[in-house]
């Protein structure tokens, strides 16, 4: 059973610091920001080009859906558009279609990029992925 708290003196370790600060797994050990290397610039213009896309769908959609037709417009014998302009609903399928491919590319980025517990995974592409699906999902059920 000795006493643990003893060392022993050993010439030449003077040179090897013993008592300096172990390092840490959340250290940031990189030599430059990740903010500021080019493949996290790609990943962020490709987050930043589906979620724009998402927009301009969104508009698309407003010029492609049928028009609402009230009670009081049938009432009054007002006709109305009561069907999908297939250009824009054709245009929205394309443009949905590549901001899926960009989410999923962006998030496949990110998890090879994300390897410490400090590293964000981007919630936000598994949403926008969620909202693409579910929209291609929807159009190809209703639209006829």
């Amino acid at each position: 059973m000795g006493n643990k708290n003893v060392s022993l003196s050993r010439k030449g370790d003077e040179k090897y610091n013993m008592n300096s600060k172990p390092l840490h797994h959340n250290e940031e050990r990189r030599k430059t920001p990740h903010t500021d290397t080019l493949f996290y610039k790609i990943m962020l213009g490709l987050n930043i080009a589906a979620w724009a896309g998402l927009v301009v769908v969104l508009i698309l959609f407003h010029y492609a859906r049928p028009e609402f037709i009230t009670g009081v417009q049938q009432y009054w014998g007002v006709e109305g558009d009561n069907t999908w302009t297939m250009s824009y609903v054709d245009a929205m399928i394309v443009l949905l279609r590549v901001c899926l491919v960009l989410s999923l590319i962006s998030t496949v980025m990110r998890a090879k990029r994300s390897r410490r517990k400090n590293d964000r995974f981007g919630i936000n592409l598994i949403i926008l992925a969620i909202i693409v699906a579910t929209s291609l999902i929807t159009l190809a059920t209703t639209v006829s």
